[in-house]
């Protein structure tokens, strides 16, 4: 099946999603994030309509698709102003690590709860001195009889407060070659020395961002997800439906931004016509619109590949979706609000919190920059700078 025309099963699923997103919408979202709640209703909704597994095995109760069907979710819920965040790093990047990687057991344990909604997962990567150079993670996790331990420091953690457990990416040594690798480990909420920091952030949302600290936190070896000699093709198997998702988050948004400025120019009117009549007004919508879909097309591929086996491919591909969405929605939302005016910074018109929202998709899960890095490198074959 193409990865560029959608099929029928794929556009009712879109036409569903929608659905629900209407239900809730933005004035939801925005009013949990002003009272400090979390959109359980709306997860429990997505999960009980099959919608959060979606991308997980059928014998583990999913939906046994893969992350083209989770990305149109995702996508669907944000173009009705209510996008679910932990989508993508629960089911997208957790749980698609344990379907591939996991044991028996923690398959059993894991998989069942993320599909059906009931539990959840956070993801902890990024640390306060490694930034983007994943190469300089300082969390380390050493062997003592059978159990592991972990000492170190995570930051920009999503929903640690909600998830059941946080899938961590440490270091272990290489016995033969003294070296650290990469290892991922499943941490319990509330494991002695597993603490956690509220973030206080300018940007508004439900899901809150934390601070970590892992002080000497003892787990058993069952924590270990997957071969101890594999982490860095496992962590790569979840970044990969990171960025697509991260992609869906940002088409979602610049699609319901476009959405009200079309509306509002469709019926404000200053002079004679409505102002979306005006060439100045239209173009720069038009424009917008273009590259939103440009971007939703890149995404289609990184999926279809990803989906189909194809890591490498996906690799380039997820990169290239997650830099075009992250810039489609910045000039999207800039867009709107512009087009409304004094209007678009009004919370009637819950706009204006978008401008700061935007832009995480530019900065995370990897900025702008690594991702011309990587084009640069691993595309054109260009020397590296670092």
């Amino acid at each position: 099946m193409s990865s560029t025309i959608e099929s029928a099963e794929h556009k009712a699923l879109r036409t569903a999603v929608a659905a629900l997103g209407q239900r809730y919408g933005r004035e939801y979202v925005a009013r949990l994030a002003r009272e400090g709640g979390h959109p359980d209703e709306l997860w429990a909704d997505a999960a009980k309509l099959g919608y959060l597994g979606v991308n997980l095995p059928e014998e583990y109760g999913g939906g046994g698709g893969g992350i083209t069907e989770l990305s149109i979710v995702l996508e669907e819920l944000g173009a009705a102003g209510c996008p679910l965040l932990m989508m993508v790093v629960s089911p997208a990047i957790c749980g698609t690590v344990i379907a591939r990687f996991g044991t028996d057991e923690q398959k059993r344990t894991w998989l069942p709860g993320l599909a059906d909604g009931s539990r959840s997962m956070a993801f902890g990567i990024t640390e306060p001195d490694a930034g983007s150079n994943s190469h300089r993670i300082t969390t380390t996790a050493r062997r003592d009889g059978d159990d592991w331990i972990l000492t170190g420091r995570k930051v920009f953690i999503s929903g640690v407060d909600i998830a059941d457990a946080t899938l961590i990416v440490g270091r272990t040594e290489d016995a033969r070659t003294g070296r650290l690798k990469p290892c991922l480990f499943i941490v319990p909420r509330d494991t002695p020395g597993f603490g956690r920091s509220v973030i206080d952030m300018e940007l508004q949302a439900a899901e809150k961002q934390f601070e970590l600290t892992l002080d000497e936190v003892r787990l058993p070896s069952s924590a270990l997800v997957g071969d101890e000699d594999a982490g860095l093709l496992q962590l790569f198997a979840g970044l990969n439906p990171e960025r697509i998702m991260t992609a869906a988050f940002a088409i979602g948004m610049g699609r319901y931004a476009l959405a009200r400025a079309v509306e509002y120019a469709k019926t404000r009117q200053v002079w004679k016509e409505p102002i979306g009549a005006h060439q100045a007004v239209a173009h720069p919508l038009a424009q917008a619109h273009i590259e939103l879909e440009l971007a939703r097309l890149m995404m289609s591929k990184a999926a279809h590949l990803y989906d189909e086996g194809d890591d490498m491919g996906a690799g380039e591909a997820a990169n290239m979706a997650k830099y075009a969405a992250g810039e489609a929605c910045v000039r999207a939302v800039d867009q709107s609000v512009h087009t409304l005016g004094g209007n678009g910074l009004t919370r009637e018109y819950g706009l204006g919190s978008l401008i700061t929202a935007s832009r995480v998709a530019r900065i995370a899960p990897v900025s702008r920059e690594m991702i011309l890095n990587f084009v640069s490198h691993q595309t054109l074959g260009l020397p590296k700078s670092y």
